[in-house]
């Protein structure tokens, strides 16, 4: 009771961005198509659910495993796989909220207090602090669209806040239960995807932290070299378990597809820096909005206090930030939104000094206003209008406007459902890894009345099997993807081919189709 009635703006803001949180994440969540990616994940996730030799199948694909386990975890609880495997980020998104709380609590605590834990050392500005910085997060375009879709990043996002808060953490109190936890959180963001190991190579940043005119500070940072080393031990250690895994070296594969070997890069240190630092930033001030970056860079003058804990903050963005402009192969904008995290907490910085500057409640809500204006407008788009939100031109493409987009496979599923109540039907799918057969397979493999097979490459005639099978059976192909070498645009299929057109569902804006066809007898 004494901790409520001392901690009560506390509790209620909680309780109030928790809801405005689960409201904007939750709505409307099943109404942007299934990705080809997400049909990839929550099927790897069905398949390590039903068989334990397979729990580390995503690694077949080099792709680290946590996300699929948590996954697997939830489809006990949701019906609809889509909705398990987003609820995935929806989950790891309310981490994050949290967590920027407790960053932005911690890192512009006062430094005369003594208590090893923020919790029993809130103060009016640190509280609030924290509370505006996770109201920016819940509000935020970049997170809005990634807590909502079943991929990998928003649980990336929550590890690197985390890990961060808690290596702030322990320079502060230099305990060790502070490095084991951190060390298991490190560890958790390493079997989820590579871009945990940031958060180990940006460790030396933290001697930002340390005061050098005080007594004891060779000793501290000592302390902190010892505690360090210790979490970076226990995550590498949790890492090895994917050792267990025949599959363990494709990570190091996949990740060259993405990320220049220093080997490779050498070759062409700055062939591709600018084109990737000019799609990199033009995908940040896009998601972050201009209005926030200039809240950022006024973080740093403002005011003069807690100056080193502001440059920690720049610093661990932009250290993975430059990297991915220098080694960056394929690149996405999803893989900046861990990276965009710390510098919340100095746009919230910034906004607690310019409230507590001006006492005018009209002035007051201009400020909300110019913080938050466009979130509120991106987000409106993003729940209800997705194909029009002012969110970067490659997002669009991928999740709603390509043939990547799986506009049509929720109608296809219906539509199959129906015609195999009281038959037998067999579906071909055009591809045979992402969305096509793993959208049909997330809903349909089970069917005793439905079998499914992919096929890749694709050319004249149809496969013997399948005309096999049109003799004997209702049978359908499904087709999506572009060929650009031959001029055939998405949901075409080849012209000698004897078919009978079911259905066709545009792909956004894009040229493509997401089509099903009957194969003739």
């Amino acid at each position: 009771m004494r901790f409520t009635r001392n901690h009560t703006l506390f509790i209620l803001s909680l309780l109030g961005i928790s809801a405005l949180y689960f409201c904007l994440r939750l709505s409307n969540i099943l109404s942007l198509p299934l990705f080809t990616d997400e049909a990839i994940y929550v099927r790897w996730a069905q398949i390590a659910a039903q068989d334990a030799n397979w729990r580390f199948i995503s690694l077949t694909d080099g792709k680290q495993p946590m996300y699929v386990w948590i996954a697997a975890l939830l489809l006990n609880f949701f019906r609809d796989p889509l909705l398990a495997g987003r609820m995935v980020s929806v989950l790891a998104g309310y981490g994050v909220t949290i967590g920027l709380f407790f960053l932005g609590s911690e890192i512009f605590r006062d430094k005369n207090k003594d208590s090893a834990y923020p919790i029993f050392s809130f103060t009016k500005k640190t509280v609030t602090i924290g509370i505006i910085a996770s109201l920016f997060y819940v509000l935020y375009p970049f997170g809005l669209v990634y807590d909502r879709m079943a991929l990998y990043d928003s649980l990336v996002g929550m590890f690197a806040v985390w890990s961060l808060y808690l290596l702030v953490l322990l320079v502060r109190t230099k305990r060790l239960d502070i490095a084991l936890i951190s060390g298991l959180v490190m560890g958790g963001g390493l079997l989820t995807k590579s871009n945990a190991f940031f958060s180990m190579g940006s460790m030396p940043f933290l001697l930002l932290l340390f005061d050098r005119g005080k007594k004891d500070f060779k000793k501290s940072l000592v302390w902190f070299i010892v505690l360090g080393g210790v979490a970076v031990v226990m995550a590498m250690a949790i890492y090895t378990i994917l050792r267990l895994s025949p599959f363990y070296h494709i990570i190091d594969e996949k990740t060259a597809l993405f990320a220049y070997p220093l080997s490779e890069w050498i070759k062409h240190p700055f062939t591709y820096f600018w084109s990737n630092l000019r799609a990199l930033l033009d995908w940040f001030t896009i998601y972050m909005k201009l209005p926030v970056l200039a809240l950022v860079v006024l973080s740093l003058f403002i005011h003069r206090d807690h100056f080193f804990e502001k440059i920690l903050l720049v610093f661990w963005f932009l250290f993975p930030f430059i990297y991915l402009a220098f080694f960056g192969n394929t690149i996405y904008p999803r893989f900046i939104l861990f990276m965009t995290l710390p510098l919340i907490p100095l746009a919230s910085y910034s906004i607690y000094q310019l409230l507590e500057k001006h006492k005018s409640v009209l002035v007051k809500v201009l400020i909300f206003v110019f913080a938050f204006g466009l979130y509120l407008h991106a987000d409106y788009a993003i729940i209800y209008n997705f194909s029009e939100a002012p969110i970067p031109r490659a997002d669009l493409g991928q999740y709603i406007n390509n043939w990547s987009a799986g506009n049509g496979v929720r109608q296809s599923v219906e539509f199959f459902k129906k015609e195999a109540k009281d038959k037998k039907i067999y579906i071909m799918t055009e591809g045979t890894f992402g969305l096509m057969p793993f959208g049909l397979e997330m809903y349909l493999v089970d069917h005793p009345n439905i079998k499914i097979q992919s096929f890749w490459p694709i050319g004249e005639p149809p496969p013997a099997e399948v005309l096999a099978r049109a003799k004997v059976m209702p049978t359908y192909a499904i087709f999506y993807q572009p060929c650009p070498s031959c001029g055939q645009q998405g949901g075409n299929t080849p012209p000698s081919w004897k078919v009978k057109k079911i259905a066709t569902y545009k792909q956004g804006k894009s040229k493509d189709y997401y089509s099903i066809y009957q194969i003739l007898p």
